[in-house]
């Protein structure tokens, strides 16, 4: 199978091109720079030809504006929206005109973040709290005018490329005595060498739809997570757990529930993503920091 891989250098785009061609599929990898078969910019409408030239019979869009507090300046909102909403819109027409499968990664933003129950793949209770979340939103709408599409939502991702909650949280801890964290945002952590192979494994079937996917370990708050990180990397620092209100506002509104239902995996035969606990451990033996 040849699948397009966009965002090919960033942090899950990397391990789904492995994780491909672990499994002899021909990965042909884009973005707007790096070592890449092909240097595309997906807001260009000269995308499309690209894509068609290219003839993949699945394009993982891995590609995506994520920086949530930048989002919010005025200054780069029409960037936002060219990555997350006129670059998605160019995928799906080469992908309609080529009659391929897409796979679109999107968010917990989606919604509003309110209450307790854990969100399900096919609510369509949509209510992004900041730009973001919208554009995101946004591209899931014109991701499924297709019929050929996955709509997969993830939460608190961690890889090997580019910045995350665990390389920060450790170079804090290095730095500092004690941090404060907050304890009121729910969610479970997404590892995207675990997210790759699940990923892969949608790609080889029909069965399209929306899916939600984290690690499996039950739900925390970013303080648990925090304090897990800080026992297996053998850190000393005091973790102190304050609400989203104590901790100060930031640019962009963050969801208090990103609990995400992923009872749709197994009804659909999808194999589960491993504890999150293991996936921190064997993410942190990965760059070479543990106890």
């Amino acid at each position: 199978m040849r699948v397009l891989v966009t965002g090919a250098n960033g942090q899950l785009g990397h391990d789904v091109v492995n994780e491909l061609r672990k499994r002899n599929h021909e990965a042909v990898t884009t973005d707007i720079a790096g070592d890449m078969d092909y240097l595309l910019d997906i807001t260009n409408s000269e995308v499309i030809d690209a894509v068609k030239q290219i003839n993949p019979d699945a394009i993982i869009h891995c590609a995506a504006w994520t920086a949530v507090d930048a989002a919010e300046d005025e200054e780069n909102r029409d960037r936002v929206y060219a990555i997350n909403v006129t670059g998605t819109k160019n995928l799906v027409e080469a992908a309609d005109k080529i009659d391929c499968k897409l796979l679109y990664l999107s968010t917990d933003y989606v919604f509003d973040g309110e209450g307790t129950e854990p969100w399900k793949p096919d609510d369509k209770s949509y209510a992004p709290l900041c730009y973001y979340g919208e554009t995101k939103l946004r591209g899931e709408k014109e991701v499924k005018k297709l019929e050929k599409f996955f709509i997969v939502r993830i939460a608190w991702v961690f890889g090997l490329n580019g910045k995350n909650f665990i390389k920060t949280m450790i170079n804090v801890g290095k730095n500092h005595d004690e941090v404060r964290v907050v304890n009121d945002q729910i969610g479970t952590p997404t590892y995207t060498y675990d997210l790759a192979r699940l990923l892969v494994d949608m790609i080889e079937t029909e069965k399209y739809g929306y899916y939600h996917a984290t690690n499996e370990g039950g739900f925390i708050s970013w303080y648990d997570f925090c304090v897990e990180i800080y026992k297996q990397a053998g850190l000393k620092t005091k973790v102190i757990p304050v609400s989203t209100l104590e901790y100060g506002l930031s640019k962009a509104k963050r969801p208090f529930n990103s609990r995400l239902d992923k009872s749709k995996l197994s009804e659909n035969g999808f194999e589960r993503l491993p504890e999150w606990k293991d996936a921190l451990a064997r993410y942190l033996k990965e760059i070479n920091y543990g106890a």
